[in-house]
């Protein structure tokens, strides 16, 4: 845990446009810290919301009780309740007013997988298969991590919820697709995803995605 939080991502890492926070975020690691112990995870895969020109995001609009965690500006947790199921996490990003954030839609669980077994399954032990579930979608992630509304607007600086450098940002390949479960600005690549990797949301745009920087 030392070596995580050492290795914390500062304030203006995340105080940039989401479309370019969103695949410097593949690779690092997503940490929370309870009573009972420490979860973290790689993030996998990551979809960029951008209210000025994305009408897919909630910020598109303007800022509302919702979503005035989006217009803070980067660095901080903004969870919301969807199809009256599940919580998402979104990392804000950009300046203060913007309205912007990364989705985390895909986390590979490194640490404290007993832990996520428990708060998705009821119990600490888990099969192959429900390993590779435990986190591979952006409902599956909050519940895995404990997250809920009371995280909503939670500073990434600080020691309870916060992202690490992940340290083998060589070992894998980003790529990039329109996003999923969108109906408007579907035009927009901006899902960002390692090649291959078990824990990235199943969907047939895993099959056409195209090389991260290519044209």
């Amino acid at each position: 845990m030392n070596s995580l939080i050492s290795s914390k991502l500062p304030k203006d890492f995340y105080q940039r446009d989401a479309a370019e926070l969103a695949p410097d975020l593949i690779g690092k690691i997503f940490c929370r810290k309870l009573s009972s112990g420490i979860i973290a995870g790689r993030i996998v895969e990551v979809e960029a919301y951008d209210g000025r020109v994305d009408e897919a995001s909630h910020s598109f609009g303007g800022i509302t009780r919702r979503n005035e965690v989006m217009f803070g500006g980067g660095g901080f947790l903004y969870v919301y309740f969807t199809y009256g199921m599940y919580y998402c996490c979104n990392v804000v990003a950009g300046i203060k007013g913007t309205g912007q954030g990364v989705l985390i839609r895909g986390i590979e669980p490194i640490e404290g997988i007993a832990l996520m077994s428990r708060n998705r399954y009821g119990r600490r032990k888990v099969t192959g298969q429900e390993k590779i579930n435990l986190t591979s979608g952006p409902g599956k992630i909050c519940i895995a991590f404990g997250i809920t509304k009371k995280n909503n607007g939670v500073d990434l600086t600080g020691d309870r919820i916060f992202l690490a450098e992940g340290g083998d940002a060589d070992n894998f390949s980003v790529v990039c697709s329109q996003r999923i479960g969108i109906k408007k600005s579907r035009e927009l690549e901006w899902r960002f995803f390692i090649e291959g990797n078990n824990y990235v949301t199943k969907h047939k745009l895993n099959k056409t995605f195209k090389t991260f920087g290519s044209q």
